[in-house]
C-alpha cells in the first residue's frame, strides 16, 4: 500500500502496474493514487495551470536582455550573474535549437 501526496489516501501498486513501471524503465514508485492521478491528467490537458503544482499563474519577472537590451520577461528571478535573453533573442541563439 502507498500513500497519495494529493489526497492522502492508501492505494494498492498492484503487481501488474509494478511490472509495467519496470517495463517503462520508471524508477519510482507512484506518489498518487489513480484517481488523483486521472485528475492530474486532465488538468495538465486542459491547460490548466501555469504554476502546475498550485494552479496559479506562473509568476514573471522582467530584465533587461543581455544581447538587444530590450525587456525580457522571464519565469525566474535573475540574480545578475548569468545572461537573460527576451524571448526572440532567445530563440535566435543556436544552442536553443
Amino acid at each position: 500500500m502507498l500513500n497519495c501526496v494529493d489526497c492522502g489516501r492508501q492505494f494498492v501498486f498492484s503487481s501488474g502496474e509494478q511490472r509495467f513501471y519496470e517495463q517503462k524503465g520508471f524508477q519510482n514508485k507512484p506518489n498518487r493514487c489513480p484517481d488523483c492521478r486521472q485528475a492530474r491528467k486532465q488538468m495538465r490537458s486542459s491547460g490548466g495551470g501555469g504554476g502546475e503544482r498550485t494552479g496559479r499563474p506562473r509568476e514573471m519577472f522582467t530584465a533587461t536582455c543581455s544581447q538587444c537590451g530590450g525587456v525580457a520577461e522571464v519565469p525566474f528571478n535573475p540574480r545578475g550573474d548569468k545572461p537573460v535573453y527576451c524571448r526572440d533573442c532567445f530563440a535566435s541563439r543556436p544552442s536553443y535549437r
